[in-house]
């Protein structure tokens, strides 16, 4: 069996979970709700507070997707109860940013300011502390969603290899080139 996909799911108190008959699961929690569909080869049990899948055959597909599947209905469940957390530095001599609402402003050394407006299910806040790169912290209850969104933040300044100047995920590592040999 998959070392991931037989482990049980463990459901907190304030989610709950309903599965219809074309294999739709549907997580519903404080923060949120968010629905998956769920190949018709993976079985879906739900006993007390926990849930636990299991696949039909062992084939290598549903091999595959039993993993899959556990993992992103626990991602929703751990999304709906206490929800995602992303944080990004802003690294650059004049680089800034700054969020008004849903939209969130920023100055990357471009000639222009650019603005990037983020679903309503997420939230955004930006933290300037002197002497420190610019945070951008952004909460959703949707990872997939938190995800894709920070890498599009990410792409719009990439951390280029020379001086680290761009956006970086916090505490990513950054490998620096070196520049020109003095000449001799």
């Amino acid at each position: 069996m998959s070392r991931i996909g037989k482990l049980p799911i463990s459901l907190p108190k304030g989610v709950d979970i309903s599965v219809s008959d074309n294999n739709v699961v549907t997580v519903k929690g404080v923060l949120g709700t968010l629905t998956q569909s769920v190949d018709s080869s993976i079985a879906i049990k739900i006993e007390d507070d926990t849930l636990t899948l299991s696949r039909e055959s062992d084939q290598k597909r549903h091999k595959a997707l039993h993993g899959l599947y556990r993992t992103l209905i626990a991602n929703m469940v751990k999304g709906v109860s206490e929800g995602f957390k992303s944080v990004q530095e802003v690294v650059g001599v004049g680089y800034k940013a700054q969020a008004q609402g849903q939209v969130l402003e920023l100055a990357l050394g471009y000639s222009h300011n650019v603005y990037v407006e983020l679903p309503k299910e997420m939230k955004v806040e930006t933290v300037t502390e002197k002497g420190k790169n610019p945070l951008i912290i952004m909460t959703c209850y949707d990872k997939q969603l938190l995800g894709q969104v920070a890498a599009k933040i990410r792409s719009l300044r990439k951390p280029e290899p020379y001086k680290g100047k761009g956006i970086r995920f916090q505490g990513e590592i950054i490998r620096k080139k070196a520049g020109k040999a003095a000449a001799k």
